[in-house]
Order: structure tokens, then sequence, then C-alpha cells
């Protein structure tokens, strides 16, 4: 593993310029939250059905797109699996969202409950309960079923999240979002779309790019000032969670549920080109950052290289 000197630490530092004053992003996150924050409930139209012809997903989003065994599919049993995946999109982010709670919630447990950053990390968590309904009801909508992800990720999740440093719980939170983000800034703009389903993803565009910055403005902070063991973790940490969030991004269930070889469709994802530029294309902006701040090294860059998410 790269060990990393006092001497690089000061590097980094010079580099990355004079670190924000949490209090001062904080004060201003909470402004942003004051201005542009939604409820789902009362703002999205929960009483319309599905419009006919409409996908839950973009097409070039769906895992499957442009393989050969896409080519095969009928347009209805394309616009199923879009359904199905959308379901299956959902069903990780809450899990996601769950998990990130427990870490935020551990973060703010020994600081000043006055803190504007302990407020906004309060108002960040609420904004992720009514996220996690949200989808909820979203995959309700939609008719499939949810897509838990399969259970021994479930159980090692409970160790990553047990031993995480608090860089790294803010390394995961960016990896959860990130890409998720955006393949939903492609979706909300996107008229093939269902409505509802478009408007699930402008809320979550608007709520998250606050929730992002307070992460990284947290992560570089951390890998500056934390100590040497905690770096070193961090970094193992985030690239096995990059390894289990890429192999959970959708379940495999639902190609069965279309009426499709799961065995064959998983190897025709794994082999294509564009699913991997894909999901390369949507993590770049967060592994350019974590290479900015130092993540990316030793080991936990060889689990990143293997999530398939590190071009």
């Amino acid at each position: 593993m790269t060990t990393v000197t006092d001497e690089d630490i000061r590097a980094l530092r010079d580099a990355l310029g004079p670190l924000k004053d949490r209090e001062q992003v904080a004060v201003r996150l909470l402004e942003a939250s004051a201005k542009h924050s939604f409820d789902p409930d009362t703002e999205l139209d929960w009483d319309t059905g599905a419009e006919d012809g409409k996908w839950f997903w973009p097409p070039e989003l769906v895992s499957l797109y442009d393989t050969p065994l896409w080519r095969k599919m009928s347009e209805e049993q394309r616009m199923d699996l879009a359904r199905h995946e959308a379901a299956s999109l959902a069903s990780l982010g809450i899990w996601f969202e769950i998990i990130l709670m427990q870490l935020l919630v551990r973060h703010i447990y020994d600081k000043s409950v006055t803190s504007k950053h302990v407020r906004y990390a309060l108002t960040e968590i609420a904004d992720e309960c009514r996220h996690s309904m949200m989808f909820a009801r979203m995959i309700e909508w939609g008719g499939a079923p949810a897509y838990p992800v399969p259970r021994r990720y479930h159980n090692l999740a409970r160790v990553l999240k047990t031993i995480s440093t608090t860089p790294g719980s803010f390394a995961a939170t960016l990896l959860g979002e990130e890409i998720l983000d955006w393949m939903q800034r492609l979706t909300f703009p996107d008229e093939r779309v269902q409505s509802l389903v478009r408007g699930v993803t402008r809320i979550h565009v608007v709520e998250e790019a606050r929730h992002v910055r307070y992460a990284r403005e947290e992560l570089r902070r951390q890998m500056v000032t934390a100590p040497l063991w905690e770096r070193r973790l961090t970094r193992l940490n985030c690239g096995e969670a990059a390894r289990v969030f890429s192999v959970c991004f959708v379940n495999p269930q639902v190609y069965e549920n279309v009426g499709l070889d799961r065995h064959e469709a998983v190897a025709q994802v794994k082999a294509s080109g564009h699913r991997a530029e894909v999901m390369q294309t949507g993590a770049k902006r967060l592994t350019d950052f974590f290479e900015d701040i130092g993540v990316l090294n030793g080991v936990g860059r060889r689990l990143w290289k293997s999530s398939g998410l590190l071009a």
C-alpha cells in the first residue's frame, strides 16, 4: 500500500488551498435548504396513472442497452425492463440512504448540537427520510416489486458501516450519490420518460446537490487532517464499497421478471462496452475528485479498478 507522509499531506493541503470554514459552508447549505426543499407527497401527482408509450428510465441507461440480447427484445419488453430497473435502482437508493443516515448520525454524535454543521446534518437526514419514502412510493406506483440487495451484501454493509472512518463515511456517501445523480440529471429533462419519474428525479437532483457539497467539503477536510491509519483504512473501505456498489447496481432478478435468462443477461451486461462507458462516465466526476484528494491509492485503487467504475 502507498505510504503517505506528512510532506505528502502538506503538498495536498497546498494544492487544494485553504479549507473552508465548516460553519460558513453549513450556513449556506441551510439557506439553500430553506429555499429549495420539497415535500414529495404534495409536490408530485401520485394519483396519475402511467403514460402509455413512455419509459420509466432512459433506454440508454438500461443495463442491456445495445447488447445482442437488447436487439432481440421487443420494444414492449425493453420498456418493461426499464420499469423493473427503475424499481431496482430506487430500492438500491433506499438501502444506501438508510446506511447514509446512520453514518451521519454517528458523525454528529460527539459534536456541538448547536453548531450549524450539526444542524445541516440533521436537515440532510430529514431530506433522506423524504427521499426514501418517495422512492418507495415510486416503486409501488410503477407496479414493479422492490429489489433488495443480495443478503451477503446487505450483511457486508453492516460491517463496512460499523468500521467506517469519518472520511470513509463521506467517501461512501459520495459513491452512493454522485453516480445516481449523474443518471438522474439525464432523466428529469427527458420527455420520453414518465412525468412522475421525472418529477422524482428532479426533486432528488436539486436536494442531493446540497448533500454532495456537504460531503465533498468534509471529506476534503478529513483527508488533510485525519491520521495516516484513518486515511489508509478509508482508501480500503471506499474501494470495497465501490466494488459492492457496482455489483448491486441492478438486481439480476429483473431479467427473470421480464422473461429473460438471468445468466445470459448478466454475461452480456458484463461484456457490454456501452454499459462500461455509462458507469465510468457516471463515476468520472467522483473519481477525479477522489484522485485529487488522495483517496485512490494502493489497494483501494485496485478495488476501484475491479469494480469497473474507474476507467
